[in-house]
C-alpha cells in the first residue's frame, strides 16, 4: 500500500496574508511543515501542492517536492485530487500547511484504519477530540461531529450537535480536526461530483462525501492541533521552536 502526504498551500490568506512564507525559527512555515511531514517516516513521498510560484520555489529550492495546481480550487480536497490524479498511490493524507507541529501518533492511527480495512469499506479517515467548554461547543468555527457506535461519521456541523434537550445523559461533544487520510478513489470521486445543499449551507467539504454515501471513519485523539492563522499564533509558534 503506497501512502503519500500532500500539503495544500495557498499564498493568499484572508486573516493572515503570506503566512506560509513567514519566518519560523530560521525557516518558513511551509518548509517547517514539509520537513515535519517527511520526518514522521510514515509516508512513501511528501508533496506540497500550490498555486503560488513563490511557495513552489521555496520547497523545490530546498530539495523538496512540489506540484503546481493547474486550476483554481475552492477546497483543499479539490487541489489535492488534481495533484494525485496521475500518481501511483493508494492512500493520500492531507497535511495542513499552517500546522508545522505534526502529531505523528495521530497520523499513524489514521493509517492503521486502512491497513486493517481488508474489505476496503472505509473511504476516508479523520480525527476528532472531545471538547467540554460551553464556549468551544457553541463556537461555529469549531466543527462538531457525531458518530455511530463504530466511530463512523453521521454528520458534521458548525451548530451544536447533538442538541442538549436532555442534559446529564452522557453525551460527549466531539470537535472535528481537519486532517484526513483518503483512498485515492474517494478523492477523485469528490473532485468529479458537484456540491450539494448541505455542503453549500454549512461550508464544510466533508459533507459532500457524506451526501454521496462515502464512509468516514473517525479516530479520537487528545492532541490539540496548533495552527498558524494569525500573527499572534506565529509568535506562539516561534516560542515553541
Amino acid at each position: 500500500m503506497k501512502i503519500v502526504a500532500v500539503i495544500p498551500a495557498r499564498y493568499a490568506s484572508t486573516r493572515f496574508p503570506a503566512k506560509l512564507m513567514q519566518d519560523l525559527g530560521g525557516k518558513t512555515v511551509i518548509r517547517r511543515t514539509y520537513e515535519a511531514a517527511v520526518n514522521t517516516n510514515l509516508f512513501d513521498d511528501v508533496f506540497v501542492v500550490t498555486d503560488s510560484e513563490l511557495l513552489f520555489n521555496e520547497i523545490v529550492s530546498h530539495g523538496g517536492k512540489a506540484i503546481m495546481s493547474l486550476k483554481n480550487h475552492e477546497s483543499g480536497s479539490d487541489r489535492i485530487a488534481e495533484a494525485v490524479t496521475n500518481l501511483d498511490v493508494d492512500i493520500v493524507v492531507n497535511v495542513q500547511g499552517d500546522e508545522p507541529f505534526i502529531d505523528s501518533d495521530s497520523l499513524e492511527k489514521l493509517l492503521e484504519i486502512f491497513k486493517n480495512d481488508t474489505n476496503k469499506e472505509v473511504d476516508l479517515a479523520s480525527l476528532m477530540r472531545e471538547i467540554t467548554d460551553t464556549t468551544d461547543i457553541q463556537n461555529p468555527n469549531n466543527v462538531k461531529v457525531i458518530v455511530d457506535q463504530n466511530n463512523v461519521a453521521l454528520y458534521f456541523s458548525r451548530s451544536v450537535i447533538p442538541y442538549p434537550r436532555e442534559e446529564n445523559v452522557g453525551v460527549r461533544y466531539m470537535q472535528h480536526i481537519g486532517i484526513y487520510a483518503f483512498r485515492k478513489q474517494a478523492l477523485l470521486d469528490f473532485y468529479s461530483l458537484p456540491m450539494k445543499s448541505l455542503e453549500a449551507s454549512e461550508k464544510l467539504e466533508q459533507l459532500r462525501y457524506l451526501e454521496y454515501g462515502k464512509r468516514i471513519k473517525m479516530v479520537e485523539t487528545t492532541h490539540v492541533s496548533i495552527g498558524i492563522d494569525t500573527p499572534e499564533d506565529l509568535e506562539k509558534a516561534r516560542k515553541m521552536i
